[in-house]
């Protein structure tokens, strides 16, 4: 076959590798999508408790809707909030379907190259097509040829861990049948009896954290939730920007996040810690776990840790690519500036595509949460244009490719990352000073809002 009769590759059958594999088609171009998972939204599965804050309006994408319709499939009202479980069921499963042998599962990828070249050899680099290696369930091993590849693998299997080092605290890793790196699912008779009653720590800051402390508080307002309280940890101090965007926030959901985690708070189900740095997990003597800082500082045992600390890429399978990405956040390197936590933001993140996502190495993307790095501002509205932008590329329509066909939500979003110590580094204050009308801070952790852009 020559290169142009390759499929193009794309990697994970989650939100933003389906929207690929219908751009792909609409581009006249035949995708190969590889699903680590038993099951097309895999990832999604796992989080099917959680409601999105986005509405179903701007969590589908326009090629798959076309794709869907001959089927039948009529789309949720624009207007309601998806689960996990909904979106999946409703959306991301029926896709898959229509895609059919489009989409392979239990497919994972162990590595990807150029034909005969590893990293280091120039000859006729790109004239080579790429080179996919998977591992199935059964153990067996393939290659398959490319001559494009799309990692939409995103980073769920990645979590960060509670040291805040970004190393892994220690005993964090022999603590681990206490500690769990995801949103508890509280309605589950069996989860519901790991917490309930319990004393809980909650490290993060972002949407994630929100939610957990939403529902422990949900819980301990309940008949048999009698005694449970959280310990919600921050590594930084508390401001009026650290529960998010608010009434500002033209995501509302994502606003009342916020405002229900400081409800939390505020009615007692929740105690704040700050500046707080976990450097060591410890056990006491009935086996319940200690926290301490890198200061020194020991908390009060508790029964139970959810660490939602963001998530970070998996990037060792492209180790034989040339990839070109931001040291510090691990996105690429033309995308990093506006999606830098660090940096003062407004607004949201400005629509892009192929050329921000575009590596030395031709031919490979990153793209959806996985192009973010470290960072924790995605929108699935975002993955939508980057694969859109990224399969008019690939088809050679650059016109096309380069065209913005994308207009996001403001976020409620002015100031500092919330990366830093003290509140008054981020410059917020409480009459509203910068550039925006209401003090509000990125929020770290999973599902968080794309919040960069100019004022």
């Amino acid at each position: 076959m020559t290169e142009q009769q390759l499929p193009v590759i794309v990697i994970g059958a989650g939100p933003a590798g389906l929207a690929a594999a219908a751009h792909l088609l609409e581009q006249g171009l035949e995708p190969l999508v590889l699903e680590a998972g038993p099951t097309a939204g895999s990832a999604v599965r796992e989080w099917s408790h959680v409601r999105l804050f986005s509405t179903w309006g701007e969590v589908t994408d326009p090629a798959a809707e076309k794709l869907l319709a001959p089927t039948g499939w009529v789309k949720p009202d624009a207007t309601t909030y998806p689960t996990g479980g909904d979106w999946v069921e409703q959306y991301l499963q029926p896709l898959a379907d229509v895609l059919g042998e489009g989409v392979r599962v239990d497919a994972t990828v162990t590595g990807v190259s150029r034909v005969g070249r590893d990293r280091i050899v120039d000859a006729d680099r790109d004239k080579q097509p790429f080179v996919v290696h998977i591992s199935t369930a059964d153990g067996g091993e393939e290659r398959i040829f490319a001559r494009a590849v799309i990692d939409a693998s995103g980073t769920w299997t990645t979590p960060s861990p509670a040291g805040g080092s970004g190393l892994p605290a220690l005993g964090e890793q022999a603590a681990v049948d206490r500690i769990t790196y995801r949103v508890p699912d509280l309605k589950d008779p069996e989860v519901r009896g790991r917490y309930a009653g319990k004393r809980t720590a909650v490290i993060g800051s972002g949407a994630s954290a929100f939610t957990a402390l939403a529902y422990l508080a949900d819980l301990a307002k309940a008949d048999d939730g009698t005694d449970t309280h959280g310990v919600w940890i921050l590594r930084r101090g508390i401001s009026g920007s650290t529960f998010g965007g608010g009434e500002a926030d033209q995501l509302p959901a994502r606003g009342a996040l916020g405002l229900a985690a400081k409800a939390a708070v505020e009615g007692g189900y929740a105690d704040a810690v700050t500046g707080f740095r976990t450097d060591t997990v410890e056990r006491d003597a009935d086996g319940r776990l200690i926290l301490v800082g890198e200061d020194g500082q020991r908390l009060d045992p508790v029964d139970e840790v959810i660490v939602l600390t963001g998530f970070r890429p998996d990037l060792t399978f492209l180790d034989e690519l040339r990839l070109g990405l931001d040291e510090r956040l691990q996105a690429p390197v033309e995308l990093a500036p506006l999606i830098d936590p660090n940096q003062h933001s407004c607004g949201t993140v400005y629509p892009h595509g192929h050329r921000e996502l575009s590596h030395p190495e031709q031919g490979i993307y990153l793209v959806g949460m996985k192009s973010y790095g470290r960072a924790p501002t995605f929108l699935a509205m975002t993955g939508y244009e980057q694969v859109r932008s990224v399969a008019a590329a690939i088809a050679g329509d650059v016109e096309a490719a380069d065209r913005v066909e994308l207009t996001l939500p403001e976020t409620g979003v002015c100031g500092g990352a919330g990366l830093f110590d003290e509140p008054d580094a981020a410059k917020n204050d409480s009459d509203g000073g910068g550039c925006c009308a209401t003090p509000t801070t990125l929020q770290i952790g999973i599902g968080a809002p794309a919040a960069s852009g100019g004022c």
